[in-house]
């Protein structure tokens, strides 16, 4: 017969092992919480979504100057919300004229009125990488729709990340989720630098096909919609809605004539630039915004 000795050394060999079998098993993946709130930031470091209990973002009315982008996006999340085909965005363009901001605004107003779980991940740039991960974790969870939205989004001539958002999006064999939608938004239509392409047209053995393989990083987005710098009207439109929505009592003729001296400072007009000199139009009134 075994003796107790024997019996508490073997036991103490057993648990020596199991603790070594767990040290070397993988983490168990965290708790995903998806009713915790409508819109999440993916933590690449963590491999989590990270709930944002507030989202700061502008009412879609508000949004002036961009009604046919406007439209067309709100027609295509809408479709996705409702189970239908629908297409990666790339919104491009003019800095400050409400890209990323249309982008969260048509999340919350698609998101109301179609009564559809969906649920906005923002992705950061440097994280980009992690995109296989995230897009594993949105398959396990199809009682949910998904929007991945990437705000800036271009890349370097050193940066290779590119190639994994390629493949992520359209190339790999798994493919993009049936349940998951990218919207990206960039200053540029190619999201390449023009050096970075040219320095691969010169020293590739075929020019034409290393140029090929920049640029199809663009064509994995269904949709191209295009900012531009608003005219002094929309400017001045985009000023009178702010100013009547968060009710700023002051004269027309002077709003007019401070948010044209306000843009002129600035050097530019856009919806950024408005919102700027609302900003300081309601401080200097001792108002506060709610946004």
């Amino acid at each position: 017969m075994t003796s107790e000795a024997e019996n508490d050394r073997l036991i103490a060999i057993l648990n020596r092992i199991a603790g070594s079998l767990d040290r070397l098993a993988p983490p168990p993946e965290p708790p995903l919480h998806l009713d915790a709130a409508d819109a999440f930031v993916w933590s690449r470091a963590s491999k989590a979504l990270q709930p944002v209990s507030e989202v700061n973002r502008i009412d879609l009315p508000l949004l002036r100057g961009i009604d046919r982008v406007r439209d067309i996006l709100l027609e295509n999340t809408e479709r996705f919300a409702r189970g239908l085909p629908a297409n990666n965005a790339l919104l491009w363009g003019a800095r400050g004229m409400g890209k990323s901001s249309l982008v969260k605004a048509a999340h919350a107003k698609i998101g109301a009125s179609t009564g559809a779980k969906l649920k906005l991940v923002e992705i950061h740039r440097e994280d980009i990488e992690g995109l296989p991960d995230l897009m594993s974790l949105i398959r396990k969870n199809r009682n949910c729709r998904f929007i991945v939205f990437c705000d800036d989004l271009s890349f370097d001539a050193l940066d290779t990340s590119y190639k994994s958002l390629k493949a992520a999006l359209e190339g790999g064999i798994e493919g993009r989720p049936e349940n998951m939608i990218f919207y990206a938004t960039s200053n540029r239509r190619h999201l390449l630098p023009r050096d970075m392409m040219e320095n691969e047209r010169s020293t590739a053995i075929n020019p034409s096909e290393a140029v090929q393989e920049k640029v199809s990083l663009s064509d994995r987005f269904g949709l191209w919609l295009g900012f531009h710098n608003c005219s002094q009207d929309e400017f001045l439109e985009m000023i009178e809605a702010y100013a009547k929505h968060f009710g700023l009592e002051i004269g027309s003729d002077q709003l007019r004539a401070e948010a044209m001296e306000w843009s002129t400072t600035r050097g530019s007009r856009s919806g950024r630039v408005a919102w700027q000199y609302i900003q300081d139009l309601a401080g200097r009134l001792g108002k506060k915004l709610p946004i």
